[in-house]
């Protein structure tokens, strides 16, 4: 399974011994327990920004419906 870095977006591989996540082009680690962090984190904002999305787009819906009267 590919997993990816949440800094820099490059491959991410597995060292056993250290038990850490080390991205192959910025050379950060990630404990499998920061990168579930990490991937929250993106979900939550990408949650946010599709419901801010939503709502401009319900707010030019009214407002266009109202012009309309």
């Amino acid at each position: 399974m590919a997993r990816f870095c949440p800094e820099c977006g490059g491959e991410l591989t597995y060292d056993p011994v250290l038990k850490h996540n080390i991205c192959k082009s910025c050379g950060l680690t990630f404990t499998p327990q920061q990168l579930m962090e990490a991937k929250d984190e993106i979900m939550d904002r990408r949650e946010t920004t599709f419901d801010q999305r939503k709502k401009r787009q319900n707010e030019y819906l009214k407002w266009w419906l109202s012009k309309k009267d």
